[in-house]
């Protein structure tokens, strides 16, 4: 019984490690759509307060 304990260790690790290695190779979403939405809004007001300073 002592023996089957000892290759559980073992067998949980590799479980383990298969779970965390299938969550770390998991495809991400890629994208910049709302960090380009963002800094064309920052570019818009950017272009309004430069035009009003010039009046």
């Amino acid at each position: 019984m002592a023996a089957l304990a000892w290759l559980l260790i073992p067998f949980t690790a590799a479980v383990g490690a298969g779970l965390w290695g299938s969550w770390a190779a998991r495809s991400r979403r890629t994208g910049d759509g709302p960090e380009l939405a963002g800094y064309a809004r920052f570019r818009a007001a950017m272009e309004k307060s430069a035009s009003a300073a010039e009046r």
